[in-house]
């Protein structure tokens, strides 16, 4: 299978740089795949699951946030958080969902902003432990 140049970036690092053989990732869109020639593109991240195929093997990590770009056949991500699986810690993402939930269920005793940061809490601790399997 054909490769692109992949670079892979957050406020943290670079997370990855090399070659890859696809990307998908969740865009506000929805999710788009990446190959190699594939054409000019760029787009927001949305929250999802992203799947990496570089030398054969899959990987997989949380993703979310950020702006994808392609561009004369070099893709760069960058991210907001981007987590690998095996680097998720899953017992902080279900302490972090259980206190979202907590929000949640007593919503009359929480402002607006509390609710909504708590949405999005919760959104990202199943994207997290969702990558993490």
């Amino acid at each position: 299978m054909r490769e692109f140049r992949l670079q892979i970036v957050t406020p943290d690092g670079q997370q990855f740089d090399g070659m890859a053989e696809r990307l998908i990732v969740r865009t506000i869109a929805g999710d788009v795949g990446i190959l190699a020639g594939h054409t000019d593109y760029v787009t927001a991240l949305g929250m999802g699951k992203a799947r990496i195929v570089t030398g054969g093997e899959e990987r997989a990590a949380a993703c979310i946030g950020g702006m994808l770009s392609v561009s004369g056949g070099n893709v760069k991500v960058v991210a907001t958080t981007f987590e690998w699986s095996d680097q998720i810690d899953v017992a902080r993402a279900e302490r972090s969902e259980q206190r979202a939930k907590a929000v949640l269920e007593e919503k009359s005793k929480h402002t607006a902003e509390e609710i909504a940061l708590a949405e999005a809490r919760l959104k990202r601790a199943l994207i997290r432990k969702g990558a993490a399997k």
